[in-house]
């Protein structure tokens, strides 16, 4: 029995000595068993090496193993296998079952206990007590010696919840983490490494559990050979936490400990200093960043560096596509093969996604390195948000993420037709099992229409879906919903599974995958079924018999599934390994990338302290307790990675790093970086920044041909800004020209050099199709025709709209509320009642029937589906009382009374449509709604003004006339007044037209106020505003109480009682004509640009305002303003006096 040390540097041959020994023992004919103890992740390629090696007749008297096959190999031969094995899945779902059940009991994680991310954090500290040999016992015995009481709850709710743990888990299982504990305990039971040769390779530390195992081997094993990665030994050499193989002469000490406590002999160490070390024989270079990046002193390397670059990237994406073309460079010029190659980041998550598009694009194969989650897997997520479903009752979310799996019976456009009438009707919880069919209303507009047959036909094709859906979900809550036992869950869930036929489509997938080359896909689909089944055998296994709720079943399912990852074997062998820094153990790398050496991400940033803070286990530590190392510990475990990471490459070592991220915020590089440039003082940063490429880097730009074409592409536009070039694009460009395959899609980015964003007028027969041959139009879409041509195209020519969501939206807001005053106008002439006649509480009550009926005719009315939106209800009817006392109390101070409420223009309308001749001599019909048309009559001359309801703000201004963005209230007037000239033998002139707000608002004042100035003061913040004649008169007639600045309507008399016209809205019944008069002819101008096909993207800005601000058109339109052509239109503010020289020029010309 006896340890031998095996060390050096890195690169310095250990593992090539130990697999050199290996085969001198067997040519030597030895007799004793071989073994070669390698970490689990590298057994693989340890098993490669030795078969390379010492032949296959070799390997049978060598082997390689691991701590968990070594646990696995000693059990099958002298038993201890007998018991379940519980895995990482059934052990967090274990613990997650143990804190729901304990939560109560719990100090310190009772509030935390059932949120799924934290089952993790409490799994990693059990493992990390079993790993370092931490017992019940240990614990509880270490509580009278802990001060803080902090710390003695946390403590005393790990002690609760390991206990709970243990006792369940040794009825019937073992847990993979006890494996080394067992193999400890019956390695003397063993007779496989009596007398064996064991070479302990590529571990830097172990655990208490490791170290147990490791001393029962000394105490069997003729010799232990065990290799250190240092400069030296503890004896030779003094050791300091700073030291960057710290970690390693730490091990060596322990170990030295166990011989000593053994009597094992110690043997002569191996030390390995040649001068150049092994695996740096063909670079010097390497072999110098080896020797001297963590040595204090160091001595600087002088001259050209080739072999070590460092490169800085404007950002991720340009850092990788870099590194694809020098990839493509070093295997096209320098003979490296693909297989030679690796890349590697601290942050594989944030590269993962940029490596996969831009390698493709170069046509590098590449084999990502990394265990994939599952629970984003189709087939998972069918599963979990099946059992959600009925956990969570019915929630759009959970529904529509498992019909979205692909794994259904159903279209994508049934899906989709479902989750629009799902959405626009807030659907929820027991609708969706309703034995009734759906008949909520697809298009409801508070009026009671008669359903179309389309939407019959529509919503029967809507129920028949939704039967689809729901029989398979009904029939898994009838096996498992209700408290069952948890064994009967998972069979019914099984079933579940069996009959939508989940594993024939799953055949089906991983036969297409392989079908389409991509056989990652196939192999990570392949193990998917059997995980599910694990996991249903582990739930069995863990709850078996007792009783689970719905909820707790589907989060003990979501926290199983998400404890598995897929490892996935690599599908070829030509290919660059792309990988994380702490997976990299291959000793084949000829050529490495680390890609993101930035601060924070190489060295990475230590994580979070976890359950047990560093102070925690400075305590633990105080009172006995080895635990495992605290943060700053990491630290410099971190800089040995990056040490071991560095130094793994035998030939091309290449560092970049991004100087900003995805935002354009700005990125250090890391300490690593500026640490080899003092190393290396003559090495070039060279940078990957376009500005800064010069024509020496147009050749490393030549790659395969997408890549290539692409960066053609680049070139060309910098030609046509008139950038300079280099001449080698001209002879890229040939090639392409010349290629079949190539010149058809290089002519058509040669026709989007020249591309316009610009809509092309519609052919006539187009807009005839769209429109019919009599176009009715409304004024309202004439104005967003004004907005922008394009966005009035999308809107009421194709249709496009965005999708109903079940809410209360502005436009729902404006016709409830529209509409609740029609019916109390209607009532109020039911009851043979004026405005003048009702009082307060009569304009209360009447509001609250109103809106209760409206509410209570709307199937699935949004207004009743909650308390919140019971809430709303009743501030509606707060805003609409407030809103027809008002127009009451208008009413009462002056003559105008109503003529009518919502008239409509429309071939079934109250009034025929409004016709507008065009120059053609085609006409159009304009059609609309008036609020409220009231009246006056005089000796000489009626006059009408007209009023319109706004639930938010309208300011009247002139220049939106002007511009067309106001029209609609002084058509209606137009239309109203010569209607009416028509019938009667007097003059029917404009009163005037006005906005009327619909609100209570709330009112700011000092001190205590009075009821009566309270109303006064609301009054006036809801003064109206439009335009009105400048007649005294008439003016008197709108508010008989007007004094100095009336508080109802625009205008303010001076101290002579004539009209301000500085601080009032008035025209002159001239004015007014030229108005009416312009307004006709602006909507003329419109119609026939519409019918000429006119559907400019030329949207208008107004101040700070734009019309692109609100439209959900922009996808499709892309108005960019740094396109040619893509212009916004000006709309300038222009002073009423501007306004009325402008209208009359242009209706003089």
């Amino acid at each position: 029995m006896s340890l031998r040390f095996i060390f050096g540097r890195a690169g310095s041959g250990k593992s090539y000595y130990c697999l050199n020994d290996i085969k001198k023992k067997v040519e030597e004919g030895c007799s004793h068993p071989l073994v070669l103890l390698v970490p689990e992740q590298f057994s693989f390629q340890a098993e490669k090496n030795l078969i390379k090696t010492v032949g296959e007749e070799g390997m049978l008297k060598a082997q390689v193993l691991s701590f968990k096959r070594m646990a696995y190999t000693v059990c099958s031969e002298v038993g201890g296998l007998s018991r379940q094995h519980i895995n990482s899945s059934g052990r967090s779902m274990l613990l997650y079952k143990i804190m729901s059940e304990n939560k109560d009991k719990l100090k310190v994680f009772g509030k935390t206990a059932k949120k799924q991310g934290f089952v993790t954090t409490v799994c990693d500290i059990i493992t990390e007590f079993k790993r370092y040999n931490i017992t019940i016992e240990l614990l509880n015995s270490a509580l009278d010696r802990v001060e803080s009481e902090n710390l003695k709850n946390k403590i005393q709710d790990l002690i609760l919840i390991f206990s709970e743990f243990e006792e369940r888990l040794h009825r019937n299982y073992i847990d993979t983490e006890d494996d080394l504990t067992i193999l400890a305990e019956k390695i003397d039971k063993c007779h496989l490494f009596d007398g064996a040769e064991i070479w302990i390779d590529e571990f830097s530390s172990f655990t208490p559990q490791q170290y147990i195992v490791i001393e029962k081997l000394m105490s069997k094993a003729k010799r232990v050979n065990m290799t250190l990665c240092t400069d030296c030994l503890n004896g030779d050499c003094k050791v300091e936490n700073t030291d960057i193989f710290s970690t390693t002469k730490n091990t060596e000490q322990k170990l030295l400990e166990i011989i000593q406590r053994n009597n094992i002999k110690y043997d002569k160490p191996i030390a390995l200093k040649c001068s150049p070390c092994y695996r740096f024989k063909d670079s010097e270079e390497l072999q110098h960043l080896q020797h001297y990046l963590f040595s204090y002193p160091y001595k600087a390397h002088r001259g050209e560096v080739s072999d070590l670059h460092i490169i800085k990237a404007l950002n991720k994406y340009v850092e990788i596509e870099e590194t694809a073309r020098d990839i493509i460079r070093i295997c096209r010029d320098k003979g490296f093969r693909f297989r030679d190659i690796a890349v590697v980041s601290g942050d594989l998550d944030g590269y993962e996604n940029l490596v996969r598009a831009i390698f493709s694009e170069y046509n590098i194969p590449y084999f990502i390195d990394k265990k994939r989650e599952i629970v984003n897997n189709p087939i998972i997520v069918l599963i979990v948000s099946a059992a959600e479903i009925l956990a969570r009752n019915w929630s759009y979310e959970c529904v529509f993420r498992y019909l979205k799996t692909g794994l259904l019976d159903l279209s994508n456009e049934e899906i989709d037709i479902l989750e629009n009438y799902v959405l626009a009707n807030g659907i929820r919880g027991k609708r969706w099992i309703d034995e009734n069919p759906w008949d909520y209303r697809i298009n409801y507009d508070f009026e009671d229409e008669e359903i179309s047959d389309d939407e019959k036909e529509l919503l029967n094709k809507i129920n028949e879906i939704r039967y689809k859906v729901i029989r398979p979900l009904i029939i898994l809550s009838e096996n498992i919903k209700g408290r069952k036992k948890g064994i009967e869950m998972c069979e019914g869930l099984y079933q579940f599974l069996c009959e939508i036929q989940v594993p024939e489509k799953l055949e089906h997938w991983i036969s297409a995958f392989k079908e389409l080359g991509e056989l990652d896909k196939s192999n990570e689909y392949a193990q998917i079924w059997d995980i599910v089944v694990e996991v249903l055998d582990q739930i069995v296994e863990v709850v078996g018999d007792n009783i689970l709720s719905m909820d707790e079943f589907s989060r003990i399912l979501a926290t199983g599934f998400g404890e598995y990852e897929i490892g996935v074997i690599p599908p070829a062998l030509d290919q660059v390994l792309v990988g994380s820094v702490t997976r990299l153990k291959s000793h084949d790398v000829s050529a490495l990338y680390i890609v993101g050496v930035n601060d924070g991400i190489f060295p990475a940033a230590v994580p979070s302290e976890g359950i047990l803070t560093d102070v925690d286990r400075e305590g633990l530590r105080e009172g006995g307790l080895e635990l495992a190392k605290d943060t700053r510990s990491r630290a410099f475990e971190e800089q040995f990675l990056v040490y071991t990471t560095l130094t793994i490459v035998s030939k091309y070592l290449r560092l970049s790093y991004a100087m900003s991220d995805e935002e354009g915020k700005a990125k250090r590089p890391s300490i690593i970086i500026s640490r080899i440039k003092k190393v290396f003082p003559d090495i070039l940063e060279q940078s990957c920044l376009a500005e800064e490429r010069g024509d020496n880097e147009n050749i490393k730009a030549i790659t395969g041909p997408n890549a290539t074409f692409n960066e053609l592409v680049s070139n060309i536009k910098k030609d046509s800004q008139g950038e300079y070039i280099s001449p080698l694009w001209l002879d890229v460009y040939r090639w392409y020209k010349n290629n079949s395959e190539w010149s058809e899609k290089l002519d058509s980015v040669l026709n989007g050099f020249s591309y316009t964003n610009k809509a092309e007028i519609l052919d006539t027969s187009k807009v005839r199709k769209l429109y019919g041959r009599n176009m009715s139009i409304s004024v309202s879409r004439l104005e967003k025709y004004v907005e922008c041509p394009f966005a009035y195209f999308m809107q009421y020519g194709l249709k496009a709209k965005s999708r109903k969501i079940y809410n209360f939206s502005s436009p729902d807001l404006g016709s409830f509320m529209h509409n609740i005053l029609q019916s109390f106008s209607v009532m109020l002439k039911e009851h043979n009642l004026s405005w003048k006649d009702i009082d307060r509480e009569w304009c209360e009550n009447s509001i609250n029937d109103i809106v209760n009926s409206t509410i209570s005719k709307i199937p699935g009315s949004i207004l009743s589906s909650s308390k919140r939106y019971g809430h709303v209800a009743k501030g509606l009817k707060r805003i609409l009382t407030r809103s027809v006392w008002l127009i009451t109390e208008h009413m009462k101070r002056g003559g105008f009374t109503p003529k009518g409420y919502e008239l409509s223009f429309s071939n079934s309308g109250d009034y025929p449509p409004i016709t507008v001749e065009l120059h053609s001599g085609e006409t159009v019909s304009l059609i609309g709604r008036v609020d409220r048309i009231d009246s006056v009559d005089e000796e000489k001359a009626t006059y009408l003004r007209i009023v319109d309801y706004k639930s938010g703000t309208r300011e009247f201004k002139l220049s939106d006339v002007y511009y067309g963005l106001q029209m609609q209230l002084l058509i209606y007037l137009d239309a109203m007044l010569t209607e009416l000239e028509e019938r009667i033998n007097k003059d029917a002139l404009p009163g005037g037209i006005l906005y009327f707000k619909l609100d209570d608002p709330i009112i700011k004042g000092k001190g205590e106020l009075s009821d009566s100035e309270i109303e006064k003061r609301i009054m006036k913040s809801l003064k109206m505003n439009g335009l009105l004649l400048d007649n005294l008169e008439v003016i008197k007639e709108m508010d008989s109480e007007i004094e100095k600045s009336s508080d109802i309507i625009p205008v303010t008399i001076k101290k002579d009682g004539e009209i301000s016209k500085s601080q009032s809205s008035v025209a002159t019944l001239e004015q007014f004509q030229l108005l009416r008069k312009y307004v006709k002819d602006t909507i003329a101008e419109l119609c026939e640009h519409i019918l000429e096909g006119n559907i400019d993207i030329n949207p208008c800005k107004k101040k700070n305002k734009n019309s692109c601000e609100y439209c959900i058109y922009p996808a499709i339109c892309q108005f960019d303003t740094t396109i040619k052509d893509n212009k916004y239109r000006i709309l300038e503010d222009k002073s009423n006096e501007e306004v009325w020289q402008a209208i009359e020029e242009k209706l003089n010309n």
